[in-house]
């Protein structure tokens, strides 16, 4: 019986860092590797790799498992093999109508895998392995197939003990260039403000984390009205109460929102994400505290608002934005909006860069990153610039969107409470009211008082290359916090100023 039915369906072209991990899992294989993990990004295509990888097992005529946690990523897991051709699978889990122990092809429940006898293998594939789930993690070590572990983040402990070598299979740096993920451009916001919040193993607890974030939940909305009302969202807050806050928040300024958490049905789910899906779709928000951060996989996503703040858990963080990052030509989509609520981006920006260029050396390195506890302020900074080469964010040392390697400090620091993405000597501005803002406050906090409004003007203009056509007069703009470039900006003028008068 053929297996395959690669007839109605052709497999595409492997990409090139997906043959180079296929080639790299085969050599860990031939020196005695028999459990591997691939690292790679979110939207690299994790999923039609393990398919290449099945496919040749069983057309050497070998069984294989694919193994993953949610019944979402099953019925995704799936679907995407029916699309490749692979038809003839079966599905391992309660109920499932597709469910054929015969067949050498299983894409398992891993709490179904729990409950029952594993079925013989020569090869599984776990997705989403950095969950450790204890229905794998035991039978792998002691069973006779070749495993290889699927993830996008493989930061957690212990990983090490249960893997033996790691293939870094490409970047997220090398998948922008490439055209598979788009830039991420970053806007701070007005931030869930932690400050003495209680906190349990280093990380805040999620009743400070919802308390503190309740307090935020209009600007949220406001701010995304502002800056990404015509872009595809999913919020992530701290809890699922926080969540419910926020959708409620949202349908009352007239924007379709839904929640979708772990209490979410599988029934609400799939009416859900229906509704969520194409161009015209009236469902615009998704909620979520994290049911939504792994596998879930829509391309047209072009917003992510982070709402959930966190000290330690950089793969949580680096999962969120992921949920953004796909490329979707066919919508023209062209960048990844992440609305910064929770000061995440700035807390986990000088290691987010590392893992955007480089990935990781070693299984143990994620472990640690995840283990560090990163201090508000720490950095002397308060948000990432944006790059002078490009104008994507830069963050610390080397942008993110086109490769630039900063050589001093960042130009432009953004205030807590400002939203705020513009460049400093520059004819263009992200936010022309941020700037006219501290323009204003700063003009009028110097100088003579029957000049103030004048000198906001020329500032304004030394910065944006325009005038400040179209915003509030000078007198109706209340006092902000005004950043570090603007008030160097302001002195750059003054010492212009006096050396023309000389």
């Amino acid at each position: 019986m053929n297996h395959l039915n690669d007839g109605r369906a052709r497999f595409p072209a492997p990409r090139p860092f997906q043959a180079s991990a296929r080639e790299r899992l085969r050599a860990g294989f031939a020196a005695g590797h028999r459990c591997q993990m691939v690292m790679s990004p979110t939207g690299s295509g994790k999923t039609i790799l393990a398919m290449f990888l099945i496919r040749e097992s069983l057309m050497r005529g070998k069984r294989v498992i694919f193994v993953a946690d949610r019944r979402t990523l099953i019925n995704q897991t799936s679907a995407v093999a029916d699309s490749l051709g692979l038809l003839s699978h079966s599905v391992l889990m309660a109920g499932h109508w597709r469910f054929n122990p015969s067949l050498p092809f299983q894409i398992a429940s891993a709490q179904t895998l729990a409950r029952r006898s594993w079925p013989d293998a020569d090869l599984i594939i776990i997705d989403e392995s950095h969950t450790q789930l204890k229905a794998w993690t035991d039978h792998i070590v002691h069973c006779r197939a070749a495993v290889i572990g699927l993830s996008a983040t493989p930061f957690s402990s212990g990983l090490g003990k249960l893997f033996s070598n790691l293939v870094n299979a490409t970047t997220m740096r090398e998948l922008t260039a490439a055209g598979v993920l788009v830039p991420m451009r970053i806007l701070s916001c007005t931030r869930v403000d932690m400050r003495g919040a209680a906190t349990a193993g280093g990380e805040w607890t999620e009743g400070a984390a919802q308390e503190r974030g309740m307090q935020i939940v209009g600007n949220v909305v406001q701010e995304w009205l502002r800056h990404a009302e015509d872009r595809k969202t999913i919020v992530f807050g701290a809890t699922i109460a926080h969540c419910e806050a926020m959708a409620r928040e949202f349908n009352a300024a007239g924007v379709m929102a839904m929640v979708f958490t772990a209490d979410t049905t599988e029934a609400e789910r799939k009416e859900i994400l229906d509704d969520f899906r194409g161009a015209g779709a009236m469902l615009r928000v998704l909620v979520s505290v994290e049911a939504l951060a792994k596998g879930f996989d829509q391309r047209d996503v072009s917003c992510v608002c982070d709402v959930r703040p966190l000290r330690k858990s950089l793969s949580t963080a680096i999962q969120m934005w992921g949920r953004g990052l796909r490329a979707s030509p066919d919508t023209g989509k062209t960048d990844l909006l992440l609305l910064d609520f929770s000061g995440n981006i700035v807390r986990f920006a000088a290691d987010y860069e590392t893992i955007y260029h480089d990935g990781l050396d070693a299984l143990d390195q994620g472990e640690r990153l995840d283990r560090i506890v990163r201090e508000d302020g720490a950095t002397g900074h308060d948000h990432a610039a944006g790059c002078p080469q490009c104008g994507y964010a830069a963050f610390r040392r080397r942008c993110m969107a086109c490769g630039f390697q900063m050589a001093r400090p960042n130009l432009i620091e953004h205030e807590a409470g400002v939203m705020a993405e513009f460049k400093v000597g520059k004819a263009s501005a992200g936010d022309a009211l941020a700037v006219w803002e501290q323009a204003v406050t700063l003009c009028r906090r110097q100088g003579r008082p029957e000049t103030a409004s004048r000198r906001a003007c020329h500032l304004f203009r030394s910065i944006t290359g325009a005038e400040p056509t179209g915003l509030a007069p000078f007198d109706a703009i209340a006092d902000v916090p005004v950043s570090r470039a603007v008030m160097n900006k302001a002195k750059a003028n003054a010492i212009a100023y006096r050396a023309g008068a000389r």
